[in-house]
């Protein structure tokens, strides 16, 4: 279901926005209505949904437009033209009050240069948007201190932002934002300033987070490696316009156009992609638990081997040559499946290609991937690994 609805924005910064629309409309590139008349494309006809509970990165290169954007959900930026709805409300027609009490109690925003108040405690700066709201002392400072917590803060709530890290302010920045619970997180570059490590760090946090809360965040990033950390869908802005919206693994092995292809070409897919992307169902699954039925379940199956799923949790590996031998050894079926299942390495759902690429390039067979719950999720095959880094594979598996 979506929660944000964004349907034909443009927005054009100039005195004239209206006719310089009318010309856009008429075929006029960017460049040449600027030429001819000095109006500014910030966006060209952006339509995007925003799902509930994910997180959704919208990334690009200076000047793309991607923070115009996001200005536009909350309307510190109004569009030349498109319609935006929230929850299934008209953001454009809020009149000014409606519109306030959207912003304080629908959305938080965390910023690039963290906008904290130097005069105000950090435990006051988080709950400000409490008391803005207005919340009672006693009950907004102990709402506050529980976020300082949730952010790893504990016993800094008496200090002042200048006495702290750059990385220690974006995380009061993060539960000020929190801090008044709202649905919809909007995140503008909220780590670009901070030092590689501790970027790193609070990228980690943000995924433990969101684990927990499922808010809908919308995070704007220029770099591709956050983007694709964090984002569970990505789109991509060039000069205003809307290049590509996919999953990280749409985006790394479908690019769109030439732009997407140039951006995504030096990732390292082993370190971004999941098991998940790329495993394939079984050609053979056996649920018996007698030799005679699994044999029956492997007749028409090409591969020579098959995977043991008992009570819906994966047990191991067959090979259709041990179930004949046993068969052949004990024709009264004395022998049960479980006797000559074989143990194999696996992988478990989610686990990165990095990981899992020695695995199942030492064994001899595809490598089950099992899910959470012990069952069997796909495998995961040198031939399928193949497909996604581009080379060849050394035999059909």
């Amino acid at each position: 279901m979506a929660l944000i609805e964004i349907r034909g924005v443009t927005k054009i910064f100039g005195p004239r926005p209206e006719d310089a629309l009318a010309r856009l409309r008429d075929g006029a590139d960017k460049d040449r209505l600027l030429a001819e008349t000095g109006h500014t494309v910030g966006l060209s006809d952006i339509s995007l949904d925003v799902a509930q509970g994910e997180t959704f990165v919208v990334m690009g290169l200076s000047g793309s437009g991607k923070s115009t954007l996001i200005r536009h959900v909350n309307r510190l930026i109004d569009p030349t033209d498109g319609a935006i709805r929230v929850d299934g409300a008209d953001v454009l027609a809020l009149p000014p009050r409606d519109l306030e009490r959207f912003r304080r109690r629908k959305m938080g925003m965390v910023f690039q240069r963290f906008g904290l108040l130097p005069h105000r405690t950090v435990l006051d700066n988080v709950a400000l948007g409490l008391q803005i709201q207005g919340v009672a002392r006693a009950k907004r400072h102990d709402r506050a201190a529980e976020w300082l917590h949730v952010v790893g803060l504990d016993g800094y709530g008496d200090k002042y932002p200048a006495q702290l890290s750059g990385g220690m302010q974006q995380r009061v920045g993060l539960a000020r934002a929190l801090c008044t619970d709202p649905e919809i997180l909007l995140m503008d570059e909220a780590f670009s300033a901070l030092d590689p490590l501790i970027r790193s760090g609070m990228q980690d946090q943000l995924i433990a987070l969101q684990a927990r809360l499922r808010k809908t965040i919308m995070f704007i990033t220029h770099d591709l490696d956050e983007a694709l950390r964090l984002g569970d869908r990505i789109a991509i802005l060039k000069d205003g316009v809307l290049s590509q919206v996919g999953t990280p693994a749409e985006i790394l092995l479908h690019p769109a156009d030439a732009y997407v292809e140039a951006f995504v070409r030096d990732v390292n897919r082993a370190r971004v992609l999941t098991v998940d992307v790329v495993m394939k169902p079984p050609e053979c699954r056996i649920t018996s638990h007698s030799i005679d039925e699994a044999l029956t379940q492997m007749r028409g199956s090409r591969e020579a081997f098959a995977y043991v799923v008992e009570d819906g949790r994966y047990r191991g590996l067959v090979t259709r040559d041990a179930l004949e031998a046993a068969r052949r050894n004990r024709p009264d079926g004395g022998r049960t499946l479980r006797e000559v299942t074989q143990t194999v390495p696996s992988v478990a759902a989610g686990t990165v290609l990095e990981v899992a690429l020695p695995v199942t390039l030492e064994s001899p067979y595809p490598v089950p991937v099992v899910g959470r719950d012990g069952g069997l999720s796909g495998i995961l095959s040198r031939q399928s690994l193949a497909r996604v880094f581009g080379e060849p594979a050394n035999d059909g598996r």
